[in-house]
Formats: C-alpha cells, sequence, structure tokens
C-alpha cells in the first residue's frame, strides 16, 4: 500500500495549532534554528530489508499479521516509513533472504516510493538448502579452504546484486569463532580472515566500500573472530582505503563506552557507520533509545564534533541503519519509534554550545562541561524532528497517523493474518 500525502496533510491539520506553540517555545532557546532544521530534514536512516516483519526468540515467533510476503512488499512498507517520516529514504537488503531476481524493476518501485538502496548484506552465518559446504565451523575464516572460497563467492555475488540495483558498500558480518578453548587457532583464524577478506575487497568496484562488522560473542562464547573494533580496524587498516569499521551499538560488552570508540574511529577515518539498537543485557536488538537514550545522545555528540572538525556530510559521509528485532511491538511502530529517537539524539547534539563546552574542556571545568552537555540533552527537540518532517512533506506524528489510519489493519487484510517476511 502507498500513502498518499493529502490524508497525511489532514491529520497534520488537526494538530497544527498545538505544534507551532511547542516549536515556538523550544526556538527561543536555539542558535541558529533553520540550519538545525535543514541538517534535520537531510538526515535519513535506513531501513533493513529484514525489521519489516516480526521478530522472535529461540523460544517463540508471534506474528501480529500483515507481514510483508515478498521484497516488493518490504519495499512498500519502506514507502510507508518514509511517507510517515520523510527520513528513511533507503533500504539495506541482506542477501540470499531478499534477492532481487528483478533489478530493474525492484529499482523502479524503489524510485517511485523516494527511495534508494542502502548497503548489502551478506549472509555466512546460515547454511542455505541449495549450498554444498557448512558453515557450521565458520565461513571465511575456515579451516577447510573449499568453504572459505564458497563464502568469498557469496560475498561477491552480494557485490554484483548490489551494483545492479545502485549500492555502494557492502556489509560484512561473521559469527566465525569457538566456543571452546584449543577449538581454534586464533592467529591461522584471523589469517584466513583477512586473506578472505582481501579477495572480496579486488572484487570491489572503485567506488565501493565494505564494511567490517565486529561482535564479542554469540554464536560463539568462548571466542569471534571479529571480536572487538579494534580487531575489525586491524582488518580495515591491512586491506587498505575502501575498508572500514561498522558499529553495531548492541555488539559490544557492558559498559563499553562506545562514544569514545567513535570518537577514535573517526579521527583514523576509518568509521564506516552504524547499525543502531538498543540494549539492556547483551545484543537486545530493542528499539533504539528505549533503554539507554543518553549514551545515544553522547554518541552523538561525538559524531557531530568530530564531523564538523573534518569538514564532513553529517547525512552522506558515513552509514546509518537500525538494526533491530520487534518481537513484540508493530514492526513498522517499532521502526518508526527507533528513528524518531534517532533524530532526538541528533538534534540534541547539534544544539550542543560547541564553543562554551570546548572552553570549558580548556580550562578543566569538570561541572560545568557536564552541565553544557546535559543543558542540551535535557530540551525537549521533539518539535523541531516534527518540523523538519512537516517542511518535508512528513507527520507531525507518524505513529499518530499511522494508527489513525489504521495501516496495520490494511496490510493484514492485503496480506492476510499468517504471513511471514522473508528471512525470518
Amino acid at each position: 500500500m502507498q500513502l498518499e500525502k493529502y490524508i497525511i496533510d489532514e491529520h497534520n491539520n488537526e494538530l497544527i495549532d498545538k505544534h507551532r506553540r511547542n516549536l515556538e517555545q523550544v526556538a527561543e532557546g536555539i542558535n541558529g534554528l533553520d540550519a538545525v532544521l535543514k541538517k534535520l530534514a537531510a538526515f535519513n536512516i535506513a531501513i533493513p530489508s529484514w525489521a519489516l516483519g516480526t521478530g522472535g526468540t529461540r523460544f517463540g515467533r508471534f506474528s501480529g499479521g500483515g507481514e510483508p510476503r515478498s521484497l516488493e512488499e518490504k519495499i512498500e512498507d519502506v514507502g510507508v516509513i518514509h511517507a510517515l517520516n520523510r527520513s528513511s529514504n533507503s533500504i539495506s537488503l541482506h542477501i540470499p533472504w531478499d534477492i532481487p531476481e528483478n533489478a530493474s524493476s525492484i529499482k523502479a518501485l524503489a524510485s517511485q516510493l523516494g527511495l534508494h538502496f542502502d548497503a548489502v548484506n551478506s549472509n555466512t552465518f546460515q547454511d542455505q538448502p541449495d549450498q554444498k559446504h557448512s558453515y557450521k565451523y565458520g565461513s571465511l575464516h575456515h579451516v577447510d579452504k573449499a568453504v572459505r572460497e564458497q563464502a568469498i563467492q557469496h560475498n561477491i555475488e552480494v557485490i554484483n546484486y548490489g551494483v545492479q540495483l545502485g549500492s555502494k558498500a557492502l556489509s560484512v558480518w561473521l559469527s566465525d569463532g569457538s566456543n571452546f578453548p584449543g577449538q581454534l587457532n586464533f592467529r591461522k583464524a584471523f589469517q584466513n580472515t583477512l586473506e578472505s577478506l582481501q579477495t572480496i575487497y579486488d572484487a570491489l568496484p572503485d567506488d565501493w566500500k565494505v564494511w567490517i562488522e565486529y561482535k564479542p560473542f554469540e554464536p560463539n562464547f568462548y571466542s569471534t573472530t571479529i571480536g572487538d573494533w579494534g580487531q575489525s580496524l586491524l582488518l580495515a587498516n591491512k586491506l587498505g582505503g575502501k575498508a572500514a569499521t561498522l558499529v553495531d551499538l548492541g555488539h559490544h560488552l557492558p559498559n563499553t563506552n562506545i562514544e569514545q570508540i567513535v570518537s577514535l574511529l573517526l579521527m583514523e577515518g576509518k568509521l564506516a557507520g552504524f547499525h543502531f539498537n538498543d540494549s539492556k543485557y547483551g545484543d537486545d536488538d530493542l528499539t533504539v533509545g528505549s533503554i539507554n537514550p543518553y549514551q545515544l545522545f553522547l554518541i552523538f555528540n561525538e559524531l557531530v564534533e568530530g564531523m564538523d572538525t573534518r569538514g564532513m556530510n553529517h547525512s552522506t559521509a558515513i552509514g546509518w541503519m537500525i538494526d533491530a528485532s520487534h518481537n513484540v511491538k508493530d514492526p513498522i511502530e517499532d521502526l518508526l519509534q527507533s528513528v524518531q529517537a534517532i533524530k532526538i539524539a541528533y538534534a540534541q547534539a547539534l544544539i550542543v554550545d560547541k564553543k562554551a563546552l570546548t572552553d570549558a574542556q580548556n580550562n578543566n571545568d569538570v561541572a560545568l562541561a557536564q552541565e553544557i552537555l546535559q543543558d542540551a540533552y535535557r530540551t525537549d527537540v521533539r518539535p523541531l524532528i516534527a518540523e523538519a518532517s512537516l517542511r518535508m512533506g512528513g507527520a507531525l506524528n507518524p505513529i499518530s497517523t499511522f494508527r489513525r489510519l489504521k495501516v496495520r489493519d490494511q496490510l493484514i487484510k492485503e496480506r492476510g493474518t499468517q504471513t511471514v517476511a522473508t528471512g525470518l
């Protein structure tokens, strides 16, 4: 289904007076308001194709109905999200969960909805029905060269799909690792991974990037071959200028200082981008900002300062994508919430008094530095997000509009109650 702009406008008209009052109140304290609104309007977050269906755990999965049954329907759902928030203008595909059988028609559908294709993601953490060799004991690091070659060729195949769709990056996450001491030779596993990635790197088009993701645990719990940002950065440096480190917010041990990692990767020119989610215990893949919104703000504070120092375009210089699982929520509502949380953190970072903060840091005024950051964090910037959306033709309140228009009911009517999104 598609949402017509006039329908969104009708709902906006009911909210516009309250919005204008809220905007006027917050705008009084914002320096450079127009510049902030322009940056917010330009900032978009990619939606992963696998996030349009209901997620689950090893104990069960409980669909809410109306899930997309094909890649085309997933693209349509992203179109709904983008029509509502005007901040989700791209989709990231996971191969082989979502193989574009007819690239030209898929691109045409996406373009019709104002969308393009973000990074493509490979999958060597699952065995597919028709593959010759198993990834039970790893893929790019495997002791068997035949298994490594199979995984390499899969990644090259994913690149080729991406070229057809207009993508410019390959995202690689490996589950390779070990569950018990002695199971794996760490050095050989890392060397095998590097050699495999080098072959994949050599197959990249000149204007492409490879994003190397890391994770300290799961599904292997004694070691993972790319277990932290240092190992990812080491691989990226050895590969060359087209390789960089991808940060998934859930891929860290508890209490890790992610904002410091982000700052240093940005300083080195090796920050590929983000997979956004939130967590309480581990890689929980919860709604962005639902558990620790202050950490998200601190990450964006480092990003804005670091990107401005390097003269980088906030919206296009690195990759921005959600990677969450919607086990008990409507997936579209959950994604709308996540995009909103990301833009709130970004807006708060934009309004930090950078000069005052720098002065406080240079004077070792610890209390004042804290006050400056928390002043921005405690500012209700939601009217700024709403205004940016309104100026771009989106909804003032995307979730309220989604519910008011009974979008999920319409999707259930079109698709049924028992549909399961591909890849789940």
